[in-house]
């Protein structure tokens, strides 16, 4: 993957996960919640969180002296 797509990838998964940021704020303000709801947004938030780190890597890689 080229270097623009891998940016182009990163921004995605960077606005999902502040979207979901957002969402699950929103959701644990309310006092009619669904957990499982929230589990799974939690669960998908690491998941991006993840990819995003793995995209940065591939973007930066750490080099060794």
């Amino acid at each position: 993957m080229t270097n623009s797509k891998l940016i182009e990838k990163l921004k995605e998964y960077e606005e999902e996960h502040s979207d979901l940021d957002q969402i699950l704020i929103q959701l644990q303000e309310k006092h009619t919640v669904d957990f499982l709801q929230i589990q799974r947004l939690k669960k998908r938030k690491l998941v991006l969180k993840d990819k995003i780190t793995n995209l940065r890597n591939e973007l930066e890689p750490d080099s060794i002296a």
